[in-house]
């Protein structure tokens, strides 16, 4: 008889990643993830103590997972620096609405009391400094842009995870060159005035 087969964490966050894919987070439990491991949940609590523990550990695995979808997204799209962030996470809310709701919507850890509050993640701080710097926009003026492009397609993102905006993704492109170039024109030309 050969021997079972040694249930990893990796394989647990795997059959996680499937079920959420598939049918949403709300469809993990552990009795769900026995069922897609084909094992009893014994291997589960043997590596978690809980379900809460399980799924800090999967929020993490999941955001690896939409990090690296944006990745690929920039070698096949080829598209440029300041719209890479919003058009490839259209294109993730599209691919994989469940996994957008779950990282982006559910579970999301900004909270906007300001508008300014975006900035407290440092790495949006990071990414809208080098978007200023790129447009040749003072910083102020390009967290401003840069903050307002996030809304922007996170709106549209979300809109378009919950199934209710069907646009094909080079409409959404083109949506979101208008609007940005729009606000950089804005900007610029307050600059002159």
């Amino acid at each position: 008889m050969p021997p079972k087969v040694k249930i990893t964490r990796e394989m647990m966050l795997d059959a996680v990643l499937a079920l959420t894919r598939k049918q949403g987070f709300e469809s993990v439990n552990a009795r769900n993830i026995a069922t897609e491991l084909d094992c009893s949940t014994r291997p589960i609590f043997t590596v978690y103590q809980n379900m809460e523990e399980m799924k800090k550990d999967f929020l993490e695995f999941a955001y690896s997972f939409y990090c690296s979808y944006v990745e690929q997204y920039k070698k096949k799209s080829g598209v440029e620096d300041d719209l890479l962030w919003p058009l490839s996470y259209l294109s993730f809310a599209q691919e994989e609405p469940n996994l957008f709701q779950l990282l982006f919507v559910d579970d999301m850890a900004l909270d906007l009391g300001k508008a300014m509050d975006f900035y407290q993640e440092m790495e949006n701080g990071e990414k809208a400094d080098a978007f200023a710097q790129r447009q040749g926009l003072e910083r102020q003026k390009g967290r401003k842009v840069f903050l307002d492009l996030f809304l922007y397609a996170h709106g549209m993102a979300v809109l378009t995870a919950i199934g209710k905006m069907h646009l094909q993704q080079k409409v959404q492109a083109a949506m979101v060159r208008t609007m940005l170039e729009a606000r950089i024109q804005w900007e610029k030309g307050e600059n002159m005035g």
